[in-house]
């Protein structure tokens, strides 16, 4: 009974003043860095890394780990002790909490706040830690929230695989707008016998981007605008779309939607610094340009591969796609049109390009038996350095980069890798 209510007092502690900063900040405090998903920081780029520490954390990987800004880390699993989210520290790899969820956390990214308080779905619900891993709140959704992200004004924007979208507050996990359902509400009266499906329904297509994940990647979201950009399969229809929203004047309303995904989605939409461009990628291998305003194709570029997971874009337009069954280049994107920039075709990517300043960037390929963090030229393509990851296996989830220049990279068997600038 104490414990119960020593968890309810933290959960209730809040207050109406949020002073908490959010958003692209320091360190990696999102899957893809920003709520742009621009997969892009300004922290200088080591030319010349090292290992520093590897652990295993017990049970696979799906989601790329977020660091906070003093270099904490957070990252999601699914174990036979019930452990659902870990955090480490930057140093030692040391675990500072291990704390249960239910098992489909594994699905769900985690983002961090200022404070080094975490966010992260499971079944049915979106939860609150501090940095230490006590419990703040948890709000009940229907499903699995597979994308979490902070909007402008610093709540927590949630979105399930089965549609469900919630905008939270940070403080309190309190709905600040009414949920919006992406394929409508069911309709119990004309169907009294319908029950709801299970919380983690049809996340095993939420990988790729398949037509039983209604949403399967990670929000976008625009902060000056108020939009956000989703990617969509409705039931019965050929194929997926990018949806347009808005949250504002406290509602959260569908602005545009742009039936374009042949096959499904590739990967998470990106949205251009200016805001002007999304960007996203479809199972048919394609590159796709739409205008933020009104989803217009703006253009297509066939890359022979699947991109899968994220892009990275920065803010002169220099699109770097992930995918396992590719490898590592470079589209400019030219307005209404795209131009390849360079290409290392020798480099097969098992991971997620990221672009830092200084002109480095660094993402995981497949090289001899093994897997190495490549530290690449974003001018050219060339490679600065390379280090094993030693004995990893397969691929890895996301490339996620520290305040201090600290390079992390977890595998999709269970083993997170930590990288430090050499001195």
């Amino acid at each position: 009974m104490a414990l119960v209510a020593s968890v309810a007092v933290v959960a209730g502690c809040g207050t109406d003043v949020d002073d908490i900063a959010v958003g692209a900040g320091a360190g990696w405090p999102a899957a893809y860095h920003d709520g742009r998903n621009s997969g892009v920081t300004s922290v200088e780029g080591a030319r010349r890394m090292a290992l520093s520490w590897s652990r295993p954390v017990a049970g696979p990987v799906e989601r790329p780990v977020s660091i906070g800004s003093e270099g904490q880390i957070f990252v999601t699993t699914r174990t036979a002790s019930g452990c659902a989210i870990l955090s480490f520290q930057m140093p030692t790899g040391r675990k500072r909490f291990c704390n249960p969820l239910g098992p489909n956390a594994i699905s769900s990214p985690s983002v961090v706040d200022g404070m080094n308080n975490s966010y992260v779905g499971d079944d049915g619900a979106v939860n609150s830690f501090n940095y230490l891993g006590q419990p703040r709140w948890r709000t009940p959704v229907a499903g699995v929230p597979v994308s979490v992200q902070f909007t402008g004004d610093g709540r927590v924007l949630s979105v399930t695989q089965s549609g469900q979208i919630d905008v939270l507050s940070r403080q309190t996990g309190q709905r600040e707008v009414p949920t919006l359902q992406l394929l409508g509400e069911a309709d119990f009266l004309a169907y009294p016998d319908l029950t709801r499906p299970a919380a983690g329904d049809g996340l095993d297509d939420c990988l790729t981007g398949g037509p039983r994940c209604a949403v399967a990647n990670i929000a976008a979201v625009d902060a000056a605008s108020g939009r956000f950009y989703l990617t969509v399969w409705e039931p019965g229809r050929p194929m997926a779309s990018v949806v347009a929203l808005r949250y504002g004047d406290g509602v959260v309303a569908r602005l545009w939607s742009a039936e374009v995904l042949v096959a499904g989605s590739g990967t998470s939409p990106a949205v251009s610094a200016d805001g002007d461009t999304v960007y996203v990628g479809d199972n048919s291998n394609r590159l796709i340009a739409l205008d933020s305003s009104d989803g217009r194709t703006r253009w297509v570029r066939q890359l022979g591969f699947t991109p899968r997971g994220a892009l990275s874009v920065s803010a002169d337009g220099l699109i770097i796609p992930a995918g396992d069954e590719g490898y590592l280049l470079a589209v400019r994107d030219k307005d209404e049109t795209s131009q390849i920039v360079w290409e290392r075709k020798d480099l097969e990517l098992r991971g997620v390009p990221v672009q830092t300043g200084g002109g480095v960037g660094y993402t995981v390929a497949a090289i001899g038996d093994g897997l190495n963090l490549v530290t690449f030229d974003i001018a050219n393509g060339d490679t600065i350095d390379s280090d094993v990851l030693p004995a990893a296996k397969g691929s890895t989830t996301g490339t996620s980069v520290s305040a201090q220049g600290q390079v992390v990279v977890a595998t999709r068997i269970g083993e997170v890798f930590a990288f430090e600038p050499e001195k």
